[in-house]
């Protein structure tokens, strides 16, 4: 059962990869793989887009922090010459702190500067691959095309395309009903002469058409005989002149 199950199985997947097969479109196939690539590289595009965006809003965290690191330094010193030095201390460990932040987001725009980098040579690469699969693609289409033209071209010449095979069916399927009628009006003639069928189109009744036949070989033994006579008259007379 187990045996027979694996071979029905496996008839199944040779019929379907034959259907597939029959039904795939080289065409269709490339343009749906150069659309997927369009895609990816799309997609690789919004990636660089999303990292300069981000680096951008660091940048703008950047630029705020050094301002305010300008902006505590003249406080603390204006603190200081105040006779405040606690607002002076306060005014340098904030800016201890702005200090450190902004080192961060060094380290951060760094890194997405990198992550930038890569993802733009990326892109050109993929770039570039996706301009070499096109023009590969656009010749394939373009052999593929003029392949099947020849061979529709050729199939119609030869007629070993299944078009012309049905059309030699059809000729032949024509030519044998063709000859079975003419066969059949043949018999059906030479019934109706030898008196097995009556020609109900006719006025005549069968009798009538015997008659009408003993008198025209009647006729026709009458006027033989009459030539008969006439000839040997004449050869009689030949015969008396000379």
């Amino acid at each position: 059962m187990a045996g027979l199950m694996s071979r029905a199985a496996m008839v199944i997947k040779a019929k379907f990869s034959k259907l597939l097969d029959r039904a795939e479109d080289p065409g269709e196939t490339l343009d749906y793989s150069y659309e997927r690539q369009l895609q990816l590289l799309q997609n690789v595009k919004r990636g660089v887009a999303d990292v300069v965006t981000a680096k951008k809003r660091l940048q703008l965290q950047s630029d705020k922090l050094e301002k305010s690191l300008v902006k505590l330094d003249t406080q603390a010193r204006q603190a200081l010459a105040a006779g405040r030095e606690d607002l002076a201390r306060a005014a340098l460990e904030r800016k201890a702190a702005a200090q450190t932040q902004l080192q961060d987001l060094d380290a951060q725009l760094q890194a997405l500067e990198e992550q930038q980098q890569k993802l733009v040579a990326s892109e050109r690469q993929l770039s570039a691959k996706v301009e070499a699969f096109r023009t590969q693609k656009e010749t394939i289409k373009a052999q593929y095309s003029a392949a099947e033209a020849q061979v529709r071209i050729g199939e119609a010449a030869t007629g070993i395309g299944e078009q012309m095979a049905d059309t030699g069916l059809a000729i032949q399927r024509a030519k044998d009903k063709t000859e079975a009628m003419q066969a059949r009006a043949g018999a059906i003639d030479e019934l109706v002469e030898s008196g097995a069928l009556e020609d109900f189109t006719s006025d005549q009744s069968q009798l009538d058409r015997e008659l009408a036949q003993i008198s025209s070989q009647s006729q026709v033994d009458s006027e033989l005989e009459k030539m008969k006579a006439e000839l040997g008259s004449g050869e009689k007379q030949k015969e008396l002149e000379s």
